[in-house]
């Protein structure tokens, strides 16, 4: 092995957990924050919840609460082109069509 060319390796490196655990491992930095661990990762707990730590999922949930009101304000086009057909002007042949 080369000498002066690797990194300095610590064999007791503390690892600390956004939800407060810590363990220690091997590695070349001397202190990890991690912001899943084994004791909060839902994979490992059975629990079912969000792990949104740049807040995404809130920005998703907005975004389609924002599409359904913009969609019920517009309605439906079927029904908005039927009401435009009915409003419509006539000319005078479809008007004589329309007494026979």
């Amino acid at each position: 092995m080369k000498k002066n060319i690797h990194p300095k390796y610590f064999d007791q490196a503390k690892v600390v957990c956004s939800c407060g655990n810590t363990f220690t491992i091997g590695s070349t930095k001397e202190s990890i924050t991690v912001e899943v661990c084994n004791r909060c990762h839902p994979f490992y707990t059975g629990e079912h919840r969000y792990l949104d730590t740049k807040g995404r999922v809130d920005a998703f949930q907005k975004k389609a609460a924002a599409a359904a009101q913009i969609k019920l304000k517009r309605g439906n086009k079927k029904e908005k082109k039927e009401l435009k057909e009915e409003k419509r002007v006539k000319s005078l042949k479809e008007l004589l069509s329309e007494e026979l």
